[in-house]
């Protein structure tokens, strides 16, 4: 009998995977923190005799090379694979023994990456999962524009060819184990669900019931943004990642943290929307520890620009360190734990911001016409509709765009309050008077506010 757990990690929309028999097992693309990984392998009481690595990861810095070291493991990387570490090259057709009667095929799956491999798990030959990295995914595949800009169109129809090659090799029942689409920006489109099979793929996805060139068109219209980390995270893939630190950083008093803050560097405040509008250091930025820090804190920083950490805990101070980490944020500069009495110099006082609803955007608009209402969602987001006569800056792209913000009293909103609240933070550390709109989208039309879908409707 085989096994395959899931190694999850929500934040980034990922999922790695433990596979194996009685004795011995494979992690497919493991995370940068092993530790999870050795864990969920002593709880089987198995030895990881193989790390698979489906392709050279855009999203997040890999803990495959570390892993692979600590245990003795072989190292399977495409052959196609630029790296500077030694590896295990592996060739479409390339077998893997796993445990007794139990082994992992590689198929070539080229579109997510051009060197792409798929492995599927056999027992007694026969195909029982299939671990598609950025390949087929749950109702999508893996985005093809990460690569090169030059190689985009070429790879969507290398995508659709794979998916189909999976598909023609593969029964109904195969379990499709994908690497990403659980929310991660590597997925094409949003993930249909949480688990499938290759034959409710078959029936339903749009690489293998659309045509070439209906696929091709359709996946290349809907590309949302890219975080612009993803930039820094497959040369640090093929160069072979440093091993992991998460001893905790060197704690630093008010004195040190104004020092920081006039010196430019960021000062990131973990606590939540709620207990950061209350009070906080003015000049600090609220990425909640609860929300997608990773993904968004590494959209937004200048990439290797110092941060210092604030935190309610040393637990959330943990949590934090160890999601930067996994985007190759690796040692923050400086953290402290408590809570903004604790942060400000003497003789200063926590600084706050509003918090309000849809229904107060209302009511405020009435009475104030120089309000400005600024709209951070992305921009398929905000395609499906927005509030007539707000500014559009997506939340990654507000720190350098400040100058666009109109004059006025800045009311900001997303879909939900964690982006609003990221970017309100950012203009309020930029001196400016901002509300934070925390709540959901859909309360704006029910709030009275004119929602418009047309750039038309918006000037009228």
């Amino acid at each position: 009998m085989f096994f395959v757990d899931v190694l999850e990690t929500r934040s980034l929309g990922n999922r790695s995977y433990l596979a194996g028999g009685p004795h011995t097992a494979v992690v497919v693309d493991p995370p940068r923190d092993i530790d999870r990984v050795i864990a969920a392998a002593a709880r089987r009481g198995v030895r990881i005799t193989a790390v698979a690595e489906t392709h050279v990861h855009n999203d997040y810095v890999t803990g495959g090379l570390e892993l692979a070291r600590l245990t003795g493991a072989r190292y399977l990387v495409p052959a196609g694979a630029q790296v500077a570490y030694a590896r295990v090259a592996v060739a479409d057709g390339d077998v893997e023994p796993v445990d007794a009667g139990l082994e992992l095929r590689a198929v070539a799956t080229p579109g997510h990456t051009p060197h792409h491999t798929s492995y599927v798990l056999q027992e007694a030959g026969r195909a029982v999962a299939a671990f598609t990295g950025g390949s087929l995914l749950i109702g999508t595949v893996g985005r093809p524009d990460l690569v090169e800009p030059r190689l985009t169109e070429e790879l969507a129809r290398a995508q659709h060819a794979s998916a189909h090659r999976l598909a023609e090799q593969l029964d109904d029942g195969v379990s499709l184990l994908p690497t990403h689409g659980f929310g991660s920006f590597c997925s094409a489109t949003s993930s249909g669900g949480e688990q499938s099979t290759v034959g409710a793929e078959r029936a339903a996805n749009p690489a293998l019931v659309q045509d070439v060139e209906t696929f091709v068109r359709e996946l290349l219209s809907g590309l949302d943004d890219v975080p612009a980390y993803y930039a820094h995270m497959a040369p640090v893939n093929s160069e072979g990642p440093a091993p992991l630190d998460l001893t905790e950083p060197r704690r630093a008093d008010a004195d040190e943290i104004s020092r920081r803050l006039a010196a430019g560097e960021w000062v990131v405040d973990l606590r939540s929307r709620v207990a950061f509008a209350a009070g906080h250091v003015a000049g600090s930025v609220n990425f909640e520890v609860d929300g997608q820090l990773a993904t968004y804190l590494a959209w937004l920083i200048p990439w290797g620009r110092p941060v210092t950490l604030l935190a309610h805990s040393a637990d959330d101070l943990a949590r934090a360190q160890r999601e930067l980490a996994r985007v190759g944020i690796d040692r923050p500069a400086a953290a402290a734990v408590g809570s903004p009495a604790d942060w400000v110099v003497e003789g200063e006082r926590p600084a706050s911001l509003r918090r309000a609803t849809f229904a107060e955007l209302a009511t405020a608009r009435r009475d104030d016409a120089d309000l400005v209402v600024v709209d951070v969602r992305r921009d398929a987001e905000r395609a499906q509709g927005w509030i007539r006569g707000s500014v559009h800056v997506p939340v990654h792209e507000i720190h350098r765009r400040l100058d666009e913000v109109p004059a006025g009293t800045v009311w900001v909103h997303c879909a939900g309050g964690m982006r609003a609240a990221v970017a309100a933070s950012v203009l309020d550390a930029a001196g400016r008077e901002v509300v934070a709109v925390d709540d959901g989208f859909a309360a704006a039309a029910a709030a009275g506010l004119p929602v418009v879908t047309s750039p038309d409707a918006d000037a009228a």
